[in-house]
């Protein structure tokens, strides 16, 4: 194994042609701003960031069917903070609550358990977003409610696939040399997954953990196989070759592929996953909702699929901030404009 040491000279030194790496992974933005990555890296070496933060994918059709139950009387919408302050195109979930609306924040989707039992006359919507790691809990969740005979709680779901995501990704540009996998979503899914797409577009993936020194190793691996196909699993403390049996078997019992709307991708076939028929009396309303009507200020939609930085957005630190968000990017705290912003990345 190559030393850290070695890893870093090289990067910051490396002078052979361009390469341009995607970090699909929310995550992993996060980390790399946090251990100062950028500030390692030859100019030569890119980094942009892809549609790997959930909220920030989420089309603004979804939440105003979110705001919509808010207001709904005997209906309340359940959330993870994160949601919350997510715009719509007549407000976010806690505009929402100022009006007047029902909203629970919890940390957890079995958190809602506790919430319907002990309101049985209120019909809790659980914000289901998330990729393949999310996916498992909110299977888990039903199965309990199953299990408790729990009978107000529904699912609006907006839960998307992360291969689909790339392979739109692939096809619409060829300005991407490799991919830093999702390392939570390769969990679940096992290294495996993305192995057609690097022979199908001739392109290394790499599973990175969430340490510096692992991301450092990945980016290396990456530069180091430009323009070689192979999935390199540096990971292999939590993700192996075909990933969580039982997550993906809990998952395949509730949910099916589906069509699925992104933001700035439009809908991507077979991207996302939806409820089964068997289940259907669990979901909350949750298909056709496409349509995304974003800011006209806000880039959110290009930064998400690598066509801009944060910092390349007009907006940016001016108009759009954590304190004043314009759009999802901006929002959570898996967001790319949100890491570059309190990272001062890029200005």
């Amino acid at each position: 194994m190559t030393d850290i040491y070695e890893i870093k000279r090289f990067l910051k030194e490396y002078d052979g042609p361009p390469v341009r790496l995607m970090e699909v992974c929310g995550t992993h933005t996060a980390a790399i701003a946090r251990n100062g990555i950028p500030g390692m890296l030859s100019e030569n070496v890119q980094l942009v960031s892809g549609p790997g933060c959930p909220v920030c994918v989420t089309v603004t059709d979804y939440i105003d069917r979110l705001v919509s139950f808010a207001k709904k009387p005997g209906y309340a919408a359940v959330s993870f903070g994160d949601m919350l302050r997510v715009p719509g195109t007549r407000g976010n979930l806690s505009d929402a609550r100022s009006d007047g609306g029902d909203i629970r924040m919890v940390y957890s989707p079995s958190d809602t358990l506790a919430l319907a039992q002990h309101e049985p006359d209120t019909t809790f919507v659980f914000a289901a977003v998330g990729f393949e790691t999310t996916t498992p809990a909110y299977a888990l969740l039903l199965a309990e409610a199953e299990k408790l005979e729990i009978s107000n709680i529904r699912l609006l779901t907006a839960l998307k696939t992360m291969p689909a995501a790339i392979d739109w990704v692939c096809r619409q540009s060829d300005s991407i040399d490799g991919f830093l996998a999702p390392g939570n979503v390769s969990v679940i899914t096992g290294s495996d997954v993305f192995s057609a797409l690097s022979q199908t577009y001739r392109i290394p993936f790499a599973v990175a953990g969430f340490e510096g020194e692992s991301l450092l190793a990945a980016i290396y691996a990456l530069v180091k196989r430009h323009g070689s196909p192979g999935v390199l699993n540096l990971y292999p403390c939590a993700v192996t070759a075909q990933g969580n049996r039982m997550a993906q078997d809990i998952t395949a019992k509730y949910f099916e592929p589906c069509d699925a709307a992104w933001r700035g991708m439009g809908t991507i076939r077979a991207s996302g996953m939806m409820l089964r028929k068997t289940y259907a009396h669990y979901d909350a309303g949750s298909a056709g909702l496409d349509l995304d009507h974003t800011n006209a200020y806000c880039r959110c939609a290009q930064v998400l699929i690598g066509e801009l930085l944060p910092s390349g957005c007009p907006s940016f630190g001016k108009a759009c901030s954590p304190h004043a968000p314009l759009g999802a990017c901006m929002v959570s705290a898996e967001g790319s404009c949100y890491q570059y912003f309190i990272n001062h990345r890029g200005y």
